[in-house]
């Protein structure tokens, strides 16, 4: 029988071991080069139908197409969008469950008690694109302008009325840092959604809003709103001849809805790689971005650069708002 002296068999020993260590570290290797092999989950944090929603359908389906792997929407409706978020802060960190995350994520000072840290618990994989409102008054409302409504305003503080999809929503933290960019102060009335708040315009309850664009345009082409400005750094193609808040009287102005994936932050690098590249590409596609600018969505570059860098941003900007203006969710 074939022995093996004392020092052959501490070499196999060694290199039994090595195997035993290394093992697991190859298999993970193995099925990271190999992602995705199975089905991936999208969370949104709002119900269906919404812009949303139809975001991540539109992201599910591109994905699904360029991973050859089903990607699903998942409705997890509720708190803002937080209990979505914490679903997935918590899930698996493989790169089969993702999170669509809007601007709200990016405001964690205005919940008391969040069971997730936004800057600390999500690995930022792409932005999508940006939603911009629009700033719009009613018809009999005597302001034609951002210049006008700040003096007109300036008169008046605290005496004009203003409409909001609700405390907290984008429609609301945008006159909020209109009135502290502008020095102006105005009287929040929120409403249960965009549609009620554009109502409300439309109807003169309320004189002034933020609206997404898509809720307001054919508003606006009938003649029963008038814009002012888009909240975005740039102009709308869907109202090219309307001002940025910016250009129209508030430098540095800037303030959109936007849309992008997260992932848990222990989520391997090579993963949120290939997200981040499958997303690029996407966001190339005429087609893709047809269906974006279709919602009123602007496409973003893509890239986890990108969208660290403007988390960053944005957290720091609605945490000193939410500050000042004293914000809690309901």
């Amino acid at each position: 029988m074939y022995r093996l002296d004392r020092r052959s068999r501490r070499g196999c020993v060694a290199v039994w071991a090595c195997l035993a260590i290394s093992g697991p570290a190859l298999a993970g290797a193995q099925q990271e080069t190999d992602y995705p092999t199975r089905t991936i989950r999208l969370i949104s944090g709002f119900a269906p139908g919404g812009a949303t929603d139809v975001v991540a359908r539109v992201i599910a389906q591109n994905l699904t197409e360029a991973f050859g792997q089903t990607v699903v929407v998942e409705n997890r409706p509720g708190a803002s969008g937080n209990i979505g978020a914490d679903s997935v802060a918590r899930s698996a960190p493989d790169g089969y469950t993702l999170y669509l995350a809007n601007a709200t994520i990016a405001m964690p000072s205005m919940f008391p008690r969040l069971p997730f840290n936004a800057g600390r618990d999500f690995a930022p994989v792409s932005l999508v694109g940006y939603g911009p409102s629009v700033l719009v008054v009613n018809p009999k409302f005597p302001v034609r302008s951002v210049s006008q409504l700040i003096e007109y305003l300036s008169h008046r503080p605290g005496k004009v009325d203003y409409a909001s999809g609700g405390v907290g929503n984008i429609t609301h933290m945008s006159m909020e840092l209109f009135e502290s960019m502008a020095g102006v102060q105005m009287v929040h009335v929120p409403y249960k959604g965009g549609a009620p708040s554009t109502n409300a315009v439309m109807s003169g309850e309320v004189p002034v809003a933020f609206s997404s664009i898509t809720a307001v345009l054919s508003h606006i082409r009938q003649g029963s709103l008038v814009p002012l400005a888009i909240s975005s750094s740039e102009r709308s193609p869907a109202l090219p001849d309307v001002p940025t808040l910016a250009e129209a009287g508030v430098p540095g102005y800037e303030a959109t809805s936007w849309y992008g994936i997260l992932v848990p932050a222990a989520t391997p690098a090579p993963v949120v790689e290939k997200l981040s590249h499958a997303i690029r590409k996407s966001l190339q596609r005429k087609d893709f971005q047809e269906k974006l600018l279709a919602q009123g969505v602007q496409p973003a570059a893509g890239g986890a650069d990108e969208f660290r860098s403007y988390m960053a941003t944005e957290l720091h900007k609605w945490a000193d708002i939410i500050a000042k203006a004293k914000i809690t969710a309901e």
